[in-house]
């Protein structure tokens, strides 16, 4: 792909966005972590009953990010972003690790065994999370800038849903097979979560197609950015 390259003034104000997204993106990988032991139901409009964990509802946050990065900055600044999850993921599990390790006082509003039915599962979680994490997030990269050379740039809702309806399966299916495996959620549950999961995230990176365009409309206008130009940060 092309790549334009930018004034200093330009460069910051492009970094201190690419560091905003980064932002956004960490927060929600590692809050999808912790929370994901509350499940919950929707009626989707007397269409569909889900039944799903709360951990979904900002995970898709982190596709539609890596999409509007790789769109505009490139895969390598997208792979960045992955590979930066990976390690805020370790650490939040070590805070939590230690946090889990000292004993709480007398008078603590949370005591110890309310700290570990909460947090008890997040070492699996964040295990399982970051094997589909790293699957889904790097196999969404991967065929999102397939569909972006074939299509020279063109029609962006392609490459945005198709990139993520094939990650978004990866991801659903790793993190149920390994929390079923090690007995955090029941086996028979498995296809209908896996199912519930499913169908959200596409329903989700449906909705978030016309947010990508928003993002990407802002950013090419605002740094002149042709049609399959990227941000060049580097020089």
């Amino acid at each position: 792909m092309r790549e334009t390259k930018l004034n200093l003034t330009d460069k910051i104000i492009v970094y201190k966005i690419y560091l905003i997204l980064g932002a956004l993106f960490i927060a929600s990988l590692v809050a999808s972590n912790l929370i994901f032991q509350k499940f919950f139901h929707w009626n989707f409009f007397d269409i569909y009953i889900f039944e799903i964990s709360v951990g979904i509802l900002p995970y898709p946050i982190t596709f539609l990010i890596t999409d509007l990065v790789s769109e505009v900055y490139g895969k390598k600044k997208a792979n960045q972003l992955v590979t930066a999850g990976i390690f805020a993921s370790l650490f939040s599990l070590v805070i939590i690790y230690v946090a889990s390790a000292v004993p709480a006082t007398t008078w603590s509003p949370v005591n110890d065994t309310t700290f570990t039915q909460v947090f008890g599962g997040t070492a699996i979680a964040v295990l399982a999370s970051m094997l589909a994490y790293l699957f889904a997030q790097y196999i969404d990269i991967q065929v999102f800038h397939f569909w972006k050379k074939l299509t020279k740039g063109k029609h962006l809702w392609i490459r945005n849903n198709f990139s993520t309806f094939f990650s978004q399966f990866v991801d659903t299916a790793t993190v149920l097979l390994l929390l079923c495996a090690t007995g955090i959620i029941e086996w028979n549950r498995f296809g209908k979560l896996l199912e519930n999961g499913f169908l959200f995230k596409i329903l989700v990176a449906l909705f978030d197609t016309p947010l990508l365009y928003f993002g990407v409309f802002l950013l090419r206008n605002r740094f002149k950015l042709k049609q399959g130009e990227e941000l060049v940060l580097e020089h």
